[in-house]
């Protein structure tokens, strides 16, 4: 019995450090020659899809979003697939402060993941457009 408890005692241990180790340190803003790239994972932690987070990467140049990336997430890879489909590309090309009020609809089927995303987009470049105006 004594030995059950202290193997199941490790287990939770290692699983806490691991799961720990996992969390990004990676910062909100970073740039890539003339690319300026948003990640959303710490930005956006009180948005959640229909499982949880479901944060991005705004890649944004020249004032332009140049694209969206969906980062890792647990929501059901089926209907974030069609998320991801559905869409990611709505904001490509556009100036930051069209994209930003742009109305993008929902993917049927998929509806509170595709919330959760527009949302973490529109906070990514919110942030891109303060943190330029305090140049």
């Amino acid at each position: 019995m004594n030995k059950n408890r202290i193997l199941i005692s490790f287990a939770l241990i290692g699983a806490f450090f691991f799961l720990t180790s996992q969390t990004t340190n990676e910062p909100i803003l970073t740039k890539q020659k003339d690319i300026t790239i948003i990640n959303t994972t710490s930005l956006a932690t009180d948005i959640e899809g229909y499982v949880a987070q479901t944060p991005v990467k705004v890649y944004i140049q020249g004032d332009k979003v140049l694209r969206i990336e969906a980062l890792e997430n647990e929501e059901t890879p089926k209907y974030f697939d069609m998320v991801v489909k559905g869409l990611l590309k709505k904001w490509n090309g556009k100036p930051v402060k069209v994209a930003e009020k742009q109305k993008v609809d929902v993917v049927t089927g998929a509806t509170v993941s595709s919330e959760a995303v527009i949302e973490n987009v529109r906070r990514g470049i919110s942030y891109y457009i303060y943190a330029n105006k305090k140049k």
